[in-house]
């Protein structure tokens, strides 16, 4: 009796492009065309967007976090651990496991869609210090420690301490630096009416970004209007200024300015995950370079897209543009590359993606937002609406539905709540905390050990 091998299609990364190409290909394979499965260091996906409303205490975690085991057809394997390199001519994918164990998983097929992580500089002190917006527990952790600072400032004697404790650093104008500082903004707004030994006047939050405007995709007057909200919030802004020094307790602006704070929340930007370096391919900005149709030019069978790949944005007439780390590219991509995965094991042609923009919402919290959807300029309610709106559609379970939509009620209705949940105790909770750029192998460790099986 023959044994049938079926082709092997595996997956790196569980976010909007990694869990919308698995989807599709269980809808669209049939069962006896291919086995799936899904390499990831967590279990579930997670809703980015919403991440700076976790960190402010309007969502709770687990409302923008979707089990995959929950929701998916327990057709895709899911392979606990995280991808550290791969050999493209020998169609091997490294996989350090959660046990730590390292092991070589075969493919016919690969989709590569680990991600992004923060993108960091030369900056003294910046990893030690700064505390970053990239993931679940970093946004609960930043609710707590901003939390922790009201009461380490309210217990505090000392003026000079009680000053510090109460000013906050975001760097990054885009947009997950910007919703950050609105909405951490709110907490401390109201939080600290609950402390009557606390001077209001003496919360401070500081937005920096290198860059002379915020959000510069937005255009002009939305960008503008986006400032006015902050400044009415007491947020100081400050364009064309990066850090140059961080400390336990204070920073140092590159003009000069020393901040007493031990606050420091570093948005400035992503880049590609360094799994991309690990193939010896050609990379745009640390981007793994593909064709139109997602695959990598050279290689048979591998696939990348979303924040780790370079793909053509064919909706535009410039020449060399790409598409843009963005969730809604994300999670198109993850559907047409799952299409193009399929024509390719049925020996059909594979087609160029291509999408036009929808737009762009910006949630400052409360009833504040902007947005650009399909070019009209939105401000106030109107663009709160639809800001909202396009988040909780682009949930994908109505469990998260129903979970994002009652949390927004009760907050309207109730407001924040102040508790500090305690989890600061056990861990620093620091940048170099989260995310091992460091344990990715080299091009030449992985053929070494794919050579010795």
């Amino acid at each position: 009796m023959d044994i049938v091998v079926r082709p092997k299609i595996l997956v790196v990364g569980a976010g909007f492009a990694g869990v919308g190409c698995v989807r599709r290909l269980e809808r669209k394979l049939g069962s006896d065309e291919a086995d799936v499965a899904l390499v990831t260091p967590v279990s579930y996906q997670l809703y980015l967007p919403l991440l700076p409303q976790v960190a402010s205490g309007v969502l709770t975690p687990q409302s923008i976090a979707v089990s995959l085991r929950r929701s998916r057809k327990y057709r895709t394997r899911i392979i606990p651990g995280g991808a550290i390199g791969v050999d493209p001519k020998a169609k091997v994918c490294v996989v350090r496991k959660i046990t730590g164990e390292i092991v070589n998983e075969r493919y016919d097929h690969i989709v590569l869609a680990p991600g992004s992580v923060t993108r960091t500089f030369d900056i003294p002190g910046l990893t030690d210090n700064a505390r970053g917006m990239k993931t679940l527990a970093e946004a609960a952790f930043l609710r707590d420690h901003v939390i922790s600072q009201l009461d380490l400032a309210d217990a505090s004697q000392d003026e000079a301490e009680r000053a510090a404790r109460l000013q906050f650093v975001v760097v990054g104008g885009g947009y997950a630096g910007t919703e950050t500082a609105a909405c951490l903004r709110r907490l401390t707004q109201n939080a600290v009416k609950r402390y009557p030994r606390l001077d209001p006047k003496l919360i401070k939050w500081h937005l920096i970004d290198i860059a002379p405007k915020l959000m510069p995709e937005l255009g002009d007057k939305l960008g503008r209007s986006a400032q006015e909200i902050l400044r009415k919030r007491g947020i100081d802004i400050s364009l064309g200024v990066s850090i140059a020094k961080a400390g336990p307790d204070e920073v140092t602006f590159t003009d000069g300015r020393v901040i007493p704070t031990h606050t420091l929340i570093w948005t400035a930007g992503v880049a590609a995950s360094p799994l991309m370096a690990t193939l010896g391919a050609e990379t745009v900005k640390g981007r793994l370079a593909v064709s139109s149709e997602m695959s990598l030019p050279g290689h048979d069978g591998v696939f990348a897209l979303g924040d780790a790949a370079a793909v053509p944005d064919e909706a535009k007439d410039t020449e060399g543009a790409v598409c843009p780390p963005t969730a809604q590219h994300a999670m198109r991509q993850g559907k047409h590359v799952a299409d193009n995965v399929i024509a390719s094991l049925r020996g059909q042609r594979m087609t160029p993606y291509v999408h036009n923009d929808l737009g762009l919402v910006v949630d400052l919290g409360g009833l504040d937002a902007v947005s650009k959807p399909l070019g009209f300029e939105l401000r106030g309610l109107p663009a709160q609406v639809v800001a909202r709106g396009y988040h909780w559609s682009a949930l994908r379970t109505n469990v998260a539905k129903v979970r994002v939509a009652t949390n927004w009620a009760l907050n309207a209705v109730a407001g924040h709540d102040f508790v500090a949940t305690g989890l600061l105790s056990r861990s620093s909770a620091k940048l170099r905390d989260f995310e091992h750029t460091g344990a990715y192998l080299t091009p030449e460790q992985i053929r070494e050990r794919t050579a010795n099986g």
